[in-house]
């Protein structure tokens, strides 16, 4: 059971560890031991999440959500399995506490009179320097 907050927790059948070997140096003991850890988590069956934050979430994962609605959470960090198991459960804790925060929207503004007669009269003003400079003729 993975506890995210004091209203979802994440019962056993939501999610599924796999182990396999994990990639990159390591000498010998990285082609014997199977510590890297694929966390699956079941997040369009979840009944624990709301569909908004579902929605969040799909988005948030990107190219780690399949397209059966899973969300799989990778780590090869640590040289031991538990250590890699803990960290995939906190990658998979901190994507669902990122989805659940609600993005505030956006309130279209418009720009004051006043502040478009400033940048106006800035354009004009800057125009005219640029004016003023040139060649200086004798008349």
């Amino acid at each position: 059971m993975i506890r995210i907050n004091d209203d979802i927790t994440l019962q056993d059948w939501e999610y599924s560890e796999s182990f396999q070997r994990a990639s990159g140096p390591g000498g010998q003991n990285v082609n014997k031991v199977s510590t890297a850890v694929e966390l699956r988590f079941e997040a369009a069956r979840s009944p624990n999440l709301p569909p908004a934050v579902k929605a969040r979430l799909k988005r948030l994962a990107g190219r780690r959500w399949t397209k059966d609605g899973a969300l799989i959470v990778t780590a090869e960090k640590h040289r031991s399995q538990g250590m890699n198991r803990e960290l995939a459960e906190e990658k998979l804790v901190e994507l669902i506490k990122q989805a659940l925060f609600v993005p505030k929207r956006r309130i279209k503004t418009r720009p004051t009179l006043g502040s478009k007669r400033r940048r106006m009269d800035a354009k004009t003003q800057r125009g005219q320097v640029k004016a003023l400079r040139g060649k200086v003729r004798d008349d």
